[in-house]
């Protein structure tokens, strides 16, 4: 029986990169211990994402990975994660029962936003997490027919606080509840922004771990609102491969970067057509666009969706693909996307104990 050495496990770890962080095990202190016994080793990790769908794959690639860098026999690694609260601008601290809030945002319309927020809330909570979603499109809620509860009524158990509906695991809630779904929104800016403000602090949101907030297209007072106002942990930026969707994209990119609002990366969607009839694939909007945004504003790609007419065709259902469809290569596309921007997510600083007050009562 052959020893492992530890330290040939050790630099698997150091190399071996993890696809959702972008980096490897050990860079992400995701390493917990490493145990070796003769030609047997053991690694715990911890991770800062939920991983209940993807922690076999991720065993089963890194034991490879092990055997193949040690010679060692028999590997076996262990996965556990939990998700804490993340670093928000610097005057605001995370609000009451959210430990994340990532705005997902397009600064242009018709670019599948809001087909795409959805999707990444619905893997999130496949993976285990515990996700809300907030329709901040006070305009265009679109997220009560995408969810499937439409027409449906919020109750409010003290009339003063909202509880948010529930469905495919998600807590949803939505300006869209409370109006019909045909009555157009004639507000001026500040009824947007007290409206937003209203559905986000008066709704009992219970222990989420994210809330995935579904902002409208532009960069107006709903998105200001958000950016100045509210404790945002990172936000997505969706885009297509179109050059004038790429313009608005970075502008919108752009305003979160001024307020210090972390982008945790871009998500392209409409990237290749594929003819249903013939398999021929088409760049209908142009090629390389998400990718060319994301170099040179230095962030990532989280993923990349094909224009496909089954993605519409669920949403408006009230099932989006990764509920309607949680085995297909549509539903882990956006379960990659999710993964990779939680991940990216748990690299940023926990939120320190000090951006809250230190209470002491004297006897005297």
């Amino acid at each position: 029986m052959a020893q492992v050495q530890r330290e040939a496990v050790d630099q698997v770890l150091a190399e071996w990169v993890e696809p959702s962080l972008g980096r490897s095990l050990a860079d992400a202190g995701a390493v917990r211990d490493v145990r070796v016994d003769g030609d047997a080793v053991t690694v715990d990790l911890h991770l800062g994402f939920p991983v209940e769908r993807y922690r076999e794959r991720l065993q089963q690639a890194l034991a490879a990975a092990v055997r193949d860098g040690t010679g060692a026999a028999r590997v076996t690694v262990n996965v556990d994660w939990s998700i804490a609260a993340r670093e928000v601008q610097a005057t605001l601290k995370p609000l009451e029962g959210i430990r994340n809030i990532v705005a997902v945002a397009s600064a242009k319309g018709g670019v599948g936003k809001s087909t795409t927020a959805a999707n990444l809330a619905l893997a999130l909570a496949q993976e285990g997490a515990r996700v809300g979603v907030l329709d901040a499109d006070i305009y265009g809620p679109s997220q009560p027919r995408m969810l499937g509860v439409q027409g449906a009524k919020p109750e409010s158990p003290d009339g003063k606080t909202i509880k948010p509906l529930e469905n495919h695991g998600l807590q949803i809630m939505s300006i869209g509840f409370l109006v019909e779904e045909q009555t157009p929104m004639v507000w001026r800016g500040p009824m947007v922004t007290q409206a937003l403000t209203q559905l986000l602090t008066e709704t009992r949101w219970e222990d989420l771990d994210y809330l995935i907030v579904d902002l409208p297209p532009g960069t107006g007072d709903i998105q200001l609102t958000l950016s100045q106002r509210v404790p945002v942990s990172g936000a997505v930026i969706v885009t297509t491969p179109q050059d004038i969707a790429l313009l608005d994209a970075r502008k919108g990119l752009k305003m979160f970067q001024k307020v210090n609002v972390p982008v945790l990366g871009v998500v392209e969607n409409m990237s290749i057509h594929i003819c249903s009839q013939c398999g021929h694939e088409e760049h209908v909007f142009g090629e390389g666009g998400g990718d060319r945004l994301a170099r040179e504003e230095g962030v990532d790609v989280l993923g990349t969706l094909p224009l496909d007419i089954h993605i519409r065709e669920q949403a408006d259902g009230g099932r989006p693909s990764v509920v309607a469809d949680p085995e297909g290569r549509i539903a882990e596309l956006y379960r990659e996307a999710a993964l990779r921007m939680a991940a990216h997510l748990s690299l940023q600083d926990q939120v320190s104990s000090s951006r809250f007050p230190n209470i002491q009562v004297d006897d005297d």
